[in-house]
């Protein structure tokens, strides 16, 4: 575990930088970056591996900025200025900031218990949309999501932030192929969790207050601008709406899953 102090924008800096703005270069090198007290905390709580923290090399540290710099990884003592630069504020409230390792992309770190509640978000573009769901995931109490297609990066830099550090106690894969999620959906209905596949869709078959959620259910939220794919929508076992009296013909991806995971929540704590 080494201590290097950087003052200037040189290579180290710019492998730092380049976590934040580049898919390909995090995927390279294993670890993404997270800011903020919160996230941190939670990354530490939920026993994620830090690789580095950075910290202001030309100011006094806070109590808590101070306590974590005595965790076991790469310590990185950075001007003011850069750290700024990095973390994207000018009033130099920049505590700390982590380098995260990257967990494995499987299905089996999420957990299905009888009462399993998953999201599958198909294409996301918005990577704050991804960050909302998580955070709803967590709140109410899903086991997972999964991100699929070619779709925007939970690990990127507006996704962890909008999380508020529910990446770290909620299970996120991205998994290209439908057709491996599905199989895992079936491996789980063999191993006796007989989950339903529930779509999401404007002109959808049922009402999403009329759906039995107290079943194991993956719910499916489609792109923001074109809404599931087609092999998603032949997966679906139902297709659910949601009923409006507005002029607005859909919801925000995130907005709509949430709603729809407040319905399940809502239905299991009247059947408990």
């Amino acid at each position: 575990m080494g201590l290097l102090k950087i003052s200037v924008k040189n290579a180290r800096y710019q492998q730092i930088e380049a976590l934040l703005t580049n898919r390909n270069k995090r995927t390279r090198a294993g670890e993404f970056v997270v800011q903020g007290v919160r996230p941190i905390n939670m990354a530490l709580e939920h026993g994620w591996d830090i690789t580095t923290l950075i910290y202001p090399s030309d100011r006094k540290l806070s109590e808590w900025a101070h306590d974590i710099t005595q965790i076991e990884c790469d310590k990185i003592a950075m001007t003011s200025e850069l750290m700024n630069e990095l973390s994207g504020k000018e009033d130099g409230s920049t505590e700390a900031i982590a380098l995260v390792s990257l967990p494995a992309d499987d299905l089996s770190r999420i957990p299905v218990p009888q009462d399993f509640l998953g999201v599958v978000f198909d294409r996301p573009t918005q990577p704050g949309n991804i960050g909302t769901i998580v955070r709803s995931a967590d709140a109410l109490g899903a086991n997972g999501l999964i991100v699929t297609g070619h779709a925007a990066d939970p690990y990127d830099p507006k996704a962890v932030r909008a999380t508020t550090g529910s990446l770290f106690s909620l299970p996120v894969v991205r998994e290209n192929s439908q057709e491996v999620v599905s199989t895992w959906v079936e491996q789980q209905r063999a191993a006796g969790v007989p989950i339903v596949v529930a779509a999401t869709d404007e002109h959808g078959d049922t009402d999403v207050w009329d759906f039995d959620f107290t079943v194991p259910v993956l719910l499916l939220v489609g792109n923001e601008t074109s809404g599931l794919s087609k092999a998603w929508r032949e997966a679906a076992d139902v297709t659910l709406s949601i009923p409006m009296t507005g002029s607005a013909s859909s919801l925000n991806a995130g907005n709509a899953a949430t709603l729809l995971m407040y319905e399940a929540l809502r239905q299991r704590s009247a059947r408990a």
